[in-house]
């Protein structure tokens, strides 16, 4: 697998998933995509991994796997970038946003599902501690069946959420926002991690992956340069 292409393709998905945000079937579909690709693209790591330090492993490349491979040919070097790629990659990993998308990546490897998408009103302008709100409306096949029915919830909540952010944003000592600065987004949760933001989170990790993918590169050609 191209790593270009995998993370081309995440980048595809992504504005796929804020074109048809917050309809939570579209949205789970290109997210699930987005999610096989992010797993594409690090597994493809070890696929260069296992070419430039001459494993010639055959089957499909993990972590485990090559790390298991590079044990049994006692490649020291091989070694040594597995045990660098996991610092690295727990380090990269240590904040709420990437540490939520690892999870995501792990439970659809493992399990092939994404957690249930939840639709939330939101402030355009985000702050940290800004609070977000659940809003029922009404599904067909898991899609929206109008934005007019979307738009008459949101209408409905509006006053109770603005009063809520805004007492917030008064005790932060941020600034307060009103109906025309407000939007909705796909939320999910996920084990003890709630309202995570999909498009938001998403974005945000992109960078991540791609760092990954360059420090890997110079690792590698560290160790496969030496005298």
């Amino acid at each position: 697998m191209n790593i270009e292409k995998a993370i081309e393709d995440c980048k595809i998905y992504l504005k796929q998933i804020k074109q048809h945000d917050p309809d939570p079937f579209y949205v789970n579909h290109f997210f699930s995509k987005f999610i096989d690709s992010v797993n594409l693209t690090l597994d493809s790591i070890f696929e260069e991994a296992n070419r430039d330090f001459g494993l010639f492993m055959t089957k499909k490349i993990s972590y485990e796997e090559f790390l298991k491979k590079a044990k049994e040919k006692k490649d020291l070097k091989a070694i040594k970038f597995s045990e660098w790629y996991i610092d690295k990659f727990d380090q990269e990993h240590n904040s709420r946003l990437p540490k939520v998308m690892k999870k995501i990546c792990e439970l659809k490897n493992k399990q092939n599902i994404l957690p249930e998408i939840k639709i939330m009103i939101r402030a355009q302008d985000r702050y940290e501690n800004d609070v977000n709100q659940q809003i029922m409306v009404g599904l067909s096949h898991d899609k929206l069946r109008s934005k007019d029915e979307l738009q008459i919830e949101i209408n409905r909540q509006l006053p109770v959420f603005l009063e809520v952010i805004n007492h917030k944003r008064k005790e932060n000592n941020e600034p307060s926002v009103n109906e025309n600065q407000i939007t909705t987004s796909a939320f999910i949760d996920i084990e003890d991690i709630f309202e995570i933001e999909i498009a938001y989170a998403s974005e945000i990790y992109i960078p991540v992956m791609i760092r990954l993918v360059e420090e890997s590169r110079k690792k590698i050609k560290e160790l496969t340069t030496w005298d």
